[in-house]
């Protein structure tokens, strides 16, 4: 099993206080059910159109607020779980992408709650949950075509040693630590605030792992409760 050691920087631990994460660690094994993940994912949808769970707006307007304080516009760039959600709302559905991106997705959606899933064998060292100082390099595609941008200064990101691996805290994912059905070595983060329940965030990871157990057996997995400390 690769060994991921996610951090929180205590400045950010500051910004957001309650914040925790459950990091999810899985060794892949060969995928025998992928189309449980588009059942998944539809099932997930009927979830969002049907109101969701009773803390699910309160989380995503925790967000909202939270993105405002580092000087993001949650109305231009909405952390990940609300921009999914308002898809689902405009469009009815989401459509299928690849076996575990449509997973984690499906969790996203039913579960009001940032997911990210990477590719651990991208990352150059440990990731970790800082303030930007501006200079940090994003890949990403612009016009069809690979590039690189910078955060703003104060802008919330993950990072490795390499550069910025997800900008906005969990707006927009860059493209080489990207994940897909195809790597053998497979982080997740999943985020909350104060206004998700606890119970309702382990809930969450337990139905991932279930999912990704289903789609292929065999997947070794480890789970972890992450908890920042401003001190």
């Amino acid at each position: 099993m690769l060994s991921v050691s996610p951090s929180i920087d205590p400045s950010v631990a500051s910004l957001a206080p309650g914040f925790r994460a459950l990091s999810i660690v899985v060794e892949a094994a060969p995928m025998t059910h992928p189309h449980i993940a588009v059942d998944w994912l539809a099932q997930a949808c009927r979830v969002v159109q049907a109101g969701g769970a009773d803390w699910a707006e309160a989380h995503l307007r925790a967000w909202a607020d939270l993105y405002r304080q580092f000087g993001a516009k949650p109305q231009r760039t909405p952390c990940s779980a609300d921009a999914l959600r308002k898809r689902v709302l405009r469009d009815g559905s989401l459509p299928s992408i690849d076996p575990v991106v449509d997973l984690y997705n499906a969790i996203s959606l039913e579960y009001a709650i940032p997911v990210g899933g990477e590719n651990a064998e991208a990352y150059v060292g440990s990731p970790r949950l800082v303030i930007a100082n501006g200079t940090e390099p994003f890949d990403t595609i612009k016009e069809g075509a690979p590039s690189h941008e910078y955060p703003d200064i104060g802008e919330v990101i993950w990072r490795d040693d390499q550069g910025v691996t997800c900008r906005r805290w969990n707006w927009r994912q860059g493209v080489r630590t990207r994940l897909d059905a195809q790597a053998k070595h497979m982080w997740f983060i999943l985020e909350s605030l104060p206004a998700m329940p606890l119970e309702a965030l382990i809930e969450s990871g337990d139905r991932l792992s279930e999912g990704l157990r289903l789609i292929m057996p065999g997947a070794q997995i480890e789970c972890a409760l992450i908890e920042a400390s401003a001190h």
